[in-house]
């Protein structure tokens, strides 16, 4: 099953990030290079980079400056993290360029590639949420409560799991078809964004 493997990948991704804890860490991937293993470590080696982007930019104490500069760097990576989907995406899309859709086939509200990114995020979630549960420092409740959310964070990731499963082995038989639309992020782009392409020269 594609989503046993991707959780195996995502929990060594996450696990070889946090030898270095690094932000700026070159990932080291073992995996070769145009599988779709390969892809999943690369696209939560750039997920978890990203989780702790955002950690350092809540920071009250960030100097605004600062904060401003881990916004755009944030915004770019966030950038990156688009095109990675779209880019597993695109090797679903060759995997199942074959399969004849049957005359019933409907299209699902999100592509793999897109439920495969929230799998990712959410094996970021269990392993912060696990933490949280093993952390000395913290309260007895605080470790109870988060006990609580971790199980139903696992809880998800089964559902999920499960869902994304189904959805390949439904495309794979035809009774599903991939329908990819590129997100077209306006924000970053200069001449889709009023508060650039307005700016005064």
């Amino acid at each position: 099953m594609i989503s046993e493997i991707a959780n195996q990948i995502f929990n060594q991704a996450i696990t070889d990030y946090h030898q270095f804890d690094n932000i700026d860490q070159v990932a080291t991937n073992p995996h070769d290079k145009g599988s779709l293993a390969h892809l999943l470590y690369l696209k939560n080696w750039i997920d978890t980079a990203q989780w702790h982007m955002e950690d350092v930019v809540r920071n009250p104490s960030i100097d605004p400056v600062e904060g401003l500069s881990w916004k755009r760097r944030i915004d770019a990576q966030n950038q990156v993290r688009t095109d990675m989907v779209e880019f597993i995406d695109g090797y679903f899309l060759d995997l199942y360029k074959d399969v004849v859709a049957n005359a019933t086939a409907k299209v699902n509200t999100e592509s793999p590639a897109w439920a495969i990114d929230r799998l990712s995020i959410l094996a970021l979630k269990i392993y912060h949420m696990q933490e949280e549960v093993d952390r000395p420092s913290a309260t007895a409740e605080h470790r109870q409560q988060c006990q609580q959310k971790l199980t139903i964070l696992l809880a998800q990731r089964t559902d999920l799991s499960t869902s994304i499963d189904e959805l390949l082995a439904d495309i794979e038989a035809g009774k599903k078809y991939m329908k990819v639309y590129k997100q077209m992020k306006m924000y970053n782009d200069p001449s889709l964004n009023p508060v650039l392409y307005n700016k005064v020269k």
